[in-house]
């Protein structure tokens, strides 16, 4: 196995890795092509005047977002942060410890908006906006994958993806925009998701799956596209349409609704769930990429909206969608909030309506990793601890072999995939290897002690970065799971006793 986290024998605390300063200094990601900034409404490439710019921006969010401004204010540099990035664990770089990173902008912050920088920036440790400053923003602002574990230790409460995100922010507002996220964006506002899948391509891979099911099982289970008057829009990441191990949930997500008998139907407008906008902290272009989805439930005229398996995705409905697009009165008055598939599936089978094998997945030794924005940034259902609980209850249901990793790597205390946050790039390929230590550790161990084989989860970049980094780690690509697709394996066709 690769590099691992030391711990000190007597206390088990993490070990601080050895320090070496600029390690990842030049990891970057590609930078937007005119295009793709064009297209969100930023600047094609780097403006003219950009410093004046870049400052009177930072000014907009200071004054708009007063949490920001705390943040900038708040800290003290107690260091309870700074070994809890897996970035940081992963590479050793400082910068990576999140009060360093957020020092990048503190230090701009303290030159142009606050006395002392104005008048003594150097003895207040303010530092002027230049190229060399822009060049580290855009390298160690996209080394943050926005998973605020670092903010459950802050005893102050203190945000760093906030801070990476009005970063991001400030970054295109000049024309420096990452080419991924900004790519990936103007492909879910122009076509309707992430992957640009045009309507016959999506229609040609729901049809697959029709005939796919019914092969393997004898009953015929539609995935229907475009349905006026279902009483369900499903909204997945459009990774669900088309790789392993995603399709194999999208095909429980059927499978579920045909037995409990509710019309559903996907929309080829908005097939997308996944919203980078939070990514790039534009909350105007989260709004747009948002709004689709309610122009389709509105034009299909469903009764409620149920989202798929995919963590940043969750979040932003869950938290963000009222604000951006609602209120969703249109919808039936019981569902005018998001319900996750995961909720919804539970309840069938705690009411019996759908029938279930936990033998059909008594092969897998089963884990469970908590994705962060679903760990961190909501919940589901109306008890506290649902995004805990219903996935691991869940899981119990439909498998005989359930185990935790341990206590301090789970439930809020989970470490990132190393992927998140708009990384999951081929350019940085080598920061999500290193990012992923700390959960290639956790799951080592757990294979190692209990014989686990199976690391289910809900979450469509945790599946696609495990499934390329964990090989590193020595463990084969086939652990990675998604909830439904255990879910599928286990459910019994064919009763359709409904709801």
């Amino acid at each position: 196995m690769a590099k691992k986290i030391e711990t000190d024998e007597l206390t088990g605390e993490i070990v601080t890795p050895n320090i070496e300063p600029g390690a990842t200094a030049h990891y970057k990601p590609n930078l937007a092509a005119q295009e793709h900034n064009e297209s969100l409404g930023f600047p094609g490439s780097k403006i003219e005047g950009w410093e004046e710019k870049a400052i009177g921006r930072m000014g907009e969010l200071l004054s708009k977002y007063r949490s920001l401004k705390v943040y900038m204010d708040t800290c003290v540099r107690c260091g309870s942060c700074a070994d809890k990035c897996h970035y940081f664990l992963g590479t050793g770089d400082p910068n990576n410890m999140p009060v360093a990173r957020q020092e990048l902008m503190r230090k701009v912050y303290r030159r142009y908006f606050t006395p002392g920088g104005k008048l003594l920036p150097g003895l207040s440790g303010a530092e002027d906006m230049t190229g060399k400053m822009l060049d580290e923003w855009f390298s160690y602002f996209h080394q943050c994958s926005q998973c605020r574990r670092c903010s459950v230790y802050c005893p102050f409460g203190i945000d760093t993806a906030e801070v990476s995100m009005a970063a991001r922010d400030i970054m295109n507002s000049v024309g420096v925009g990452q080419k991924y996220c900004n790519e990936v964006l103007g492909k879910v506002l122009d076509v309707g998701n992430n992957l640009g899948m045009e309507k016959p391509a999506l229609a040609n891979t729901l049809e697959f799956l029709e005939e796919d099911v019914e092969e393997e099982s004898g009953v015929a289970v539609r995935y229907p596209l475009d349905e006026v008057g279902a009483e369900v829009l499903l909204i997945a990441p459009s990774a669900d349409f088309f790789s392993s191990p995603h399709i194999e949930g999208f095909t429980g997500y059927g499978k579920v609704f045909h037995e409990a008998g509710v019309s559903w139907t996907v929309s080829s407008y908005a097939s997308e769930f996944a919203n980078f906008g939070m990514f790039v902290g534009n909350f105007e272009t989260m709004r747009k990429v948002a709004q689709r989805i309610v122009d389709a439930a509105r034009e299909l005229k469903v009764k409620r909206i149920i989202v798929g398996e995919c963590g940043h995705a969750w979040r932003v409905g869950y938290s963000f969608w009222n604000t951006l697009t609602g209120p969703f009165d249109f919808l039936d008055p019981k569902h005018r909030t998001p319900t996750h598939i995961c909720e919804f599936t539970l309840d069938l089978i705690k009411r019996g309506v759908i029938r279930l094998d936990k033998s059909a997945n008594d092969d897998l030794n089963v884990t469970f990793h908590d994705s962060c924005n679903v760990a961190r940034g909501s919940r589901m259902g109306d008890k506290p601890g649902g995004q805990f609980d219903i996935p691991r209850e869940l899981i119990r249901s439909v498998c005989n072999n359930f185990v935790e990793m341990d206590q301090d790597t789970i439930r809020e205390f989970t470490y990132c995939c190393g992927g998140g946050g708009g990384l999951l790039t081929d350019e940085l390929m080598e920061l999500r290897v290193k990012g992923a230590m700390p959960r290639a550790q956790a799951l080592h161990e757990v294979m190692e002690r209990n014989g686990v084989n199976t690391m289910a989860m809900i979450c469509a970049i945790c599946k696609a970065q495990f499934t390329k980094v964990l090989p590193s780690y020595g463990i084969g690509m086939d652990v990675v799971a998604s909830v439904h697709q255990l879910v599928s394996n286990a459910i019994i066709l064919g009763g359709n006793r409904g709801v």
